[in-house]
């Protein structure tokens, strides 16, 4: 299914699963490209999420990854409609992201990671394999037609030196930056939207150092890596060839203005 049939199918999807669960559901949030996701209540009133997500292989198990979770430093997965790929899930309240607060965004993330790192095995894809896919895709010069050789260039060889050398299964959240970690009642701050992965703790890392929304500028990028990598105990250079890879690898897609920013980071971090 291509994302384009998706969406024209998305109204019918999201009326089946309100229906299923009894739900009333509002305006969705703003911001997701390839799931839908609105605030609901159920007939007895518990306010959660819907979530209805775009058949994807990076949000493939997301699902699993929040039971293995269970509550724990993460939002809770209510239920599941594995049919139509969706997610009934806990709502955090307030709601605002951690990208709204200060630099003490980092401490808080610092806490929150090694909750995450559950042991972790089938079903989730590797990081070693999704490695070498991003290997092979960087090799394809339609795909990075686009983007600096030279980054490319890198990330190649840097995807190609980590991926096999991978020994560590833990769960880790591919894509947590600052708009993925939610103020809420239950616990302080609750993590949203895995793209779960089984690796290694280093790459946890790599999201958290080219967001955003947590500053973007050479400075602030070497500091998140810097202080992720002394709190947490991780390889820094490990953790610096993740995020290099991981980003170009991510900046292959449509959006222009995101490829660029992302190559800038690369940059920045090439930049010892």
């Amino acid at each position: 299914m291509t994302l384009a049939e998706w969406r024209a199918q998305r109204a019918d999807l999201v009326a089946a699963c309100a229906s299923r669960w009894s739900l009333t559901h509002w305006t969705p949030y703003i911001g997701p490209h390839v799931s839908f996701a609105a605030p609901a209540t159920t007939a007895d009133g518990a306010a959660v999420v819907l979530k209805v997500q775009f058949p994807h292989h990076e949000s493939e198990h997301e699902a699993e990854a929040l039971r293995r979770w269970d509550g724990d430093g993460a939002i809770r997965l209510l239920a599941a409609d594995p049919e139509h790929h969706a997610l009934l899930l806990e709502r955090a309240e307030p709601g605002d992201a951690l990208s709204a607060t200060d630099t003490a965004a980092l401490d808080v993330l610092v806490g929150l990671l090694p909750r995450l790192w559950v042991p972790a095995g089938a079903p989730f894809t590797t990081l070693r394999d999704e490695a070498a896919r991003w290997h092979e895709h960087l090799r394809d010069p339609e795909r990075t037609a686009r983007l600096d050789p030279d980054l490319v260039t890198h990330a190649v060889g840097l995807l190609g030196d980590l991926g096999p050398s991978v020994t560590e299964s833990v769960l880790l959240h591919q894509d947590l930056h600052g708009g993925n970690v939610l103020r809420a009642r239950r616990e302080p701050w609750l993590v949203i939207d895995p793209k779960p992965l089984s690796g290694e703790r280093e790459f946890s890392v790599a999201p958290i150092v080219r967001s955003v929304e947590l500053g973007h500028s050479r400075a602030a990028v070497h500091r998140r890596l810097d202080h992720l990598t002394a709190e947490l105990g991780l390889d820094r250079e490990r953790a610096r060839g993740w995020t290099i890879g991981q980003t170009i690898a991510w900046s292959t897609g449509e959006d222009a203005e995101l490829a660029a920013r992302h190559q800038q980071v690369a940059r920045w971090l090439l930049d010892r």
